[in-house]
């Protein structure tokens, strides 16, 4: 069975007498797919502003790969992790357009949720290494020890002083 999808769409918008080609894009799935049925006939890598895009030609129709959960074109911030992803399809030859490349257009994204995670889970290391701590102190310490019966007793009696006092 082959799956054939039709990416490109023309549109004639009449701006100054052109006329325009809108892309579409593709998610995953059927970018394995189209790989898979050899329909791939070349794979651009273009630069894009924060990141760069992936681009498949299938003849003569042009996608873009899409993000899962958008629906937007993907990017990939590090071009290192782009020629993995595409290692990994199979896609080991494609041709790079790095004419719009601008590091400083790069985008960085603020995690709020993360930081707050890395912070508590800091704070629970923080926290399991005093308490380790507390206990082998415990553990050291060449006092006696009392039995929990004779501890139970003695804070029971310390709990009707304070009662007493509170009257």
């Amino acid at each position: 069975m082959q799956t054939t999808i039709d990416c490109v769409r023309w549109e004639p918008l009449f701006n100054q007498g052109l006329i325009f080609m809108t892309t579409e894009t593709i998610d995953h799935s059927t970018l394995a797919r189209l790989i898979e049925n050899g329909s791939v006939s070349s794979t651009n890598i273009v630069a894009q502003p924060g990141g760069w895009s992936i681009q498949i030609l299938q003849g003569r129709k042009e996608c873009s790969l899409a993000a899962q959960r958008s629906g937007q074109v993907r990017l990939f911030k590090r071009l290192e992790t782009l020629v993995s992803y595409l290692r990994g399809m199979g896609i080991s030859h494609f041709n790079v357009d790095a004419s719009s490349y601008d590091p400083q257009q790069l985008k960085t994204y603020a995690r709020p949720d993360r930081a707050e995670a890395m912070k508590q889970a800091h704070e629970a290391a923080a926290y399991e290494e005093w308490f380790k701590r507390q206990v082998q102190l415990s553990i050291d310490d060449p006092r006696p020890s009392i039995s929990d019966e004779d501890s139970r007793r003695i804070f029971a009696a310390k709990r009707d002083a304070l009662r007493q006092r509170a009257r």
